[in-house]
């Protein structure tokens, strides 16, 4: 369906530019909505999913508040309370650095492995519920965001 008809516009945009800006804002809220609703019965916001997601690419070396803040997906994320709302579900650990008493440590545990696998078909089901473009499409597309952000 095109925008234009999703957000019910009756004029043109002004320019291509401001077309493109709308859309990819409005597909980005429209596949966060989508995996948002997945992760729901798991009692996941996309932020937490996010921050399990880093730090069992990081297991079984610890990660830190900075170190997990610069890899979240959305920069605004209150790292310390998603890891406090994380650690209240006991699907995180946090200590003490053992090189530096000033830094934190903060691991995933054995129950927020076992969770993350269980979601892990939400983004493996990208490749089913996004055929609608070629691997060679979803690359372009990929490339001309990356072109959008440099």
């Amino acid at each position: 369906m095109k925008l234009e008809d999703e957000i019910k516009q009756k004029k043109s945009f002004t320019n291509p530019y401001h077309r493109m800006i709308v859309n990819i804002m409005f597909t980005g809220n429209w596949v966060q909505k989508h995996i948002a609703t997945k992760l729901k019965p798991y009692g996941l916001s996309l932020q937490q999913h996010n921050l399990l997601r880093i730090l069992r690419g990081q297991h079984p070396n610890p990660s830190t508040l900075g170190m997990i803040q610069e890899r979240m997906m959305d920069p605004m994320s209150n790292a310390t309370r998603l890891v406090d709302k994380l650690l209240d579900k006991e699907l995180v650990q946090r200590g003490q650095c053992a090189d530096n008493r000033r830094k934190v440590d903060i691991v995933i545990t054995k129950k927020g492995l076992d969770l993350l696998a269980q979601t892990d078909y939400i983004i493996a089901e990208f490749d089913q519920l996004y055929n609608t473009l070629t691997a060679e499409e979803a690359t372009l597309v990929g490339e001309l965001l990356d072109k959008l952000r440099s």
